[in-house]
């Protein structure tokens, strides 16, 4: 992997303009190149692939963003595997994947709230390219839609590349384009880690920086359903931070008293064989505590907009903590984080896609309804 000190420069660090005319420069160049590929096409060398021709069976347009198909993304796919996203192109040039997540930016290190455009195709690169097509299970054909252009989304920097990320539907805005239902408080989305850099705590340390992000809020939700792995990273939480059992909730939009479950208690009564029977019609409804005024005094880092500072601690930028090192002993926990949550974002009974073209998310097998 590129190191931050190589003096190379990646996407992230260096696109800048209006998107509507780095598009038009893209669309400009995908004329040229199907012109060009009918008599000898150009080559594109990705390290260790080889050479990929340029033609017009292996390069498409995608949707960058949710129900707004305008703004797009030129890809280019592997020849015999349209699955398989190469590269990405942008300012007059071609990025490959493993590219676009990496930064030579020494501050772009731990998590940073998603702002530039830049910042936006790598949260799409890592949602709908490395889990949506690299990584994502063939076993229940389930995968992340894009995000919105206002996603509020923070991504995990390490070693100078990008390796996770979390998304958040704040409280107050809409659950869907065809409701006028709101949150009524704070939802953790969806949230996925790279492969590589699982079972180093990175699931903790992103689900403690969301609840440090919202310190004045009596609950915070997580969509439902949350998968098996990460129950296990919220009891490891739980167990490390018990000042927030009573915060954090398994929720359905827009999050009503009726539409939560609260997480501790849930995972209480799992362990319990009689509780496993009861536990879905078990709602806690006491009045949660708030926050320790020890936390709401932390150093403020980076935080969502409209929301106070974020503690400190949950911004940490060195090693894991003891407690997020404790997410490693026990093995799978976040073997499928990905599957964690984001239920107006995530389907398992999706058809296969033929291509990556087929991410546009206003096809009939695509739409979710985030309400009840």
């Amino acid at each position: 992997m590129e190191t931050q000190n190589s003096g190379r420069l990646y996407l992230v660090d260096t696109v800048a303009g209006d998107p509507e005319v780095l598009q038009a420069d893209a669309e400009t160049y995908y004329e040229k190149l199907l012109k060009k590929s009918l008599s000898s096409p150009d080559v594109f060398c990705i390290p260790g692939r080889g050479e990929v021709k340029l033609e017009d069976s292996c390069v498409c347009f995608v949707p960058l963003y949710r129900n707004n198909p305008t703004c797009k993304l030129l890809l280019l796919t592997e020849p015999k595997d349209k699955e398989t996203v190469l590269a990405v192109y942008l300012s007059q040039r071609w990025w490959p994947v493993e590219d676009v997540v990496k930064t030579a930016d020494p501050a772009r290190d731990g998590l940073i709230l998603v702002q530039t455009f830049g910042e936006r195709i790598v949260l799409f690169v890592l949602n709908c390219i490395i889990f949506g097509m690299l990584e994502g299970s063939s076993a229940n054909d389930a995968f992340f839609l894009p995000h919105s252009a206002t996603e509020c989304a923070k991504i995990l920097w390490r070693n100078g590349e990008a390796a996770a990320f979390y998304s958040v539907k704040m409280k107050g805005s809409l659950c869907g384009d065809t409701t006028s239902q709101c949150y009524l408080l704070p939802v953790l989305d969806t949230i996925f880690v790279q492969r590589k850099y699982r079972r180093s705590g990175l699931g903790m340390k992103m689900l403690h920086n969301f609840c440090q992000s919202f310190l004045a809020e009596d609950a915070l939700g997580i969509s439902c359903p949350i998968s098996a792995a990460m129950y296990q990273v919220c009891q490891k939480f739980l167990q490390a931070h018990p000042e927030e059992q009573k915060r954090l909730w398994e929720v359905e939009a827009p999050g009503d008293w009726g539409q939560r479950v609260n997480v501790w208690l849930k995972i209480q009564m799992e362990s319990s064989p009689r509780g496993k029977a009861e536990v879905g019609s078990c709602m806690e409804k006491t009045p949660t505590t708030k926050p320790r005024q020890s936390d709401q005094m932390n150093k403020g880092v980076d935080c969502f907009p409209g929301v106070g500072q974020v503690g400190g601690d949950a911004m940490e930028k060195k090693d894991d903590t003891t407690a997020a090192g404790t997410l490693n002993s026990q093995g799978p926990e976040e073997e499928d984080l990905e599957q964690s949550a984001g239920n107006s974002q995530k389907h398992k009974g999706l058809r296969k896609r033929e291509g990556p073209g087929d991410l546009v998310g206003d096809k009939a097998t695509k739409q979710f309804k985030t309400t009840p």
